[in-house]
């Protein structure tokens, strides 16, 4: 059977495994990234790289973006996304919103692209699940554009949920990242007691994982708090961003967020000492600073 073609823009952490596993399941993938030698892995699983992102402007077109401001550089300008579609004759586009925006902002967005139709789908799992296709994706928009999406949903996420219209995808993402950015917070304090108490860290992860705490946030967690290598995958900055988009939304509607805002500030406090590139399981090492010392994790 004939599959629709697709473009992925953004092959870092979570798009490149998005990427390949729509190009292994047949559809026809065209991939462009910011930073050259990213693309090899996809070309690799049968992708076509373009050039710009004007030349990846196919009727459908996920990002995988850190933030609206970096989706406005792929829409704008000679090569961006809305010349390419207007130079193809592309007749309203589909363009879904992987990464984390908040939500009042791709409201907006929707408001400014007009006849462009879009859908936030932001997604939760890591890169593990990307790379299985496991991912949970929470997507808001016009009920039409979330059926023909479908498809490529399916390759991507073993939970696939229409949870609203646009931006209700984005408040799913700030509700998913209160929970897990509070829960490395948590452990990560529960660590830090477990440590000053002379208990072993490895031992403590065990039976936090074998009982009530145990969850995924804390598994994707435990390998990096035991072998001290936060190389990045959702990076601390990125998580601070989630959290501000959280508390943000919460004012919005005039929810009181005293957990989120107080793990903001953890978060916050862990880039200012110079962590916002590590992996978000790093804000182990702000309770580490405020100990005085690495710990002998």
């Amino acid at each position: 059977m004939r599959q629709d073609p697709i473009a992925v823009l953004g092959l870092g952490a979570m798009g490149l495994p998005m990427a390949r596993n729509l190009a292994r399941a047949g559809f026809p993938v065209t991939v462009w990234n910011r930073t050259p030698g990213r693309d090899g892995e996809a070309r690799s699983a049968g992708a076509v790289v373009a050039a710009s992102p004007a030349e990846a402007a196919l009727p459908v077109v996920l990002t995988v973006l850190p933030d609206l401001p970096e989706l406005l550089d792929v829409l704008e300008g000679d090569d961006g996304l809305l010349a390419g579609w207007r130079k193809a004759g592309v007749d309203r586009p589909l363009l879904v919103v992987a990464g984390t925006a908040s939500p009042a902002g791709i409201r907006a967005l929707g408001d400014r692209l007009g006849d462009v139709g879009l859908v936030d789908a932001p997604v939760s799992g890591g890169e593990v699940a990307a790379d299985a296709g496991t991912l949970s994706v929470m997507v808001g928009g016009h009920a039409d554009d979330v059926l023909r999406l479908r498809p490529y949903l399916a390759v991507l996420g073993t939970t696939v949920r229409h949870v609203g219209p646009l931006g209700a995808g984005q408040l799913a993402k700030a509700c998913d990242g209160v929970v897990v950015a509070a829960t490395l917070a948590a452990v990560s304090e529960a660590l830090a007691l477990a440590a000053a108490g002379g208990l072993d860290p490895a031992v403590v992860l065990e039976v936090l994982g074998g009982g009530l705490a145990g969850g995924r946030a804390l598994e994707a967690g435990k390998d990096r708090w035991l072998s001290h290598d936060y190389a990045p995958g959702h990076r601390v900055s990125d998580q601070l961003r989630d959290l501000v988009s959280a508390t943000g939304a919460g004012r919005e509607v005039g929810v009181p967020m005293p957990v989120a805002a107080t793990v903001e500030q953890l978060y916050s406090a862990t880039r200012a000492l110079g962590f916002g590139d590590d992996d978000h399981a790093a804000v182990r090492r702000f309770y580490e600073a405020l100990a005085g010392k690495e710990s002998a994790m």
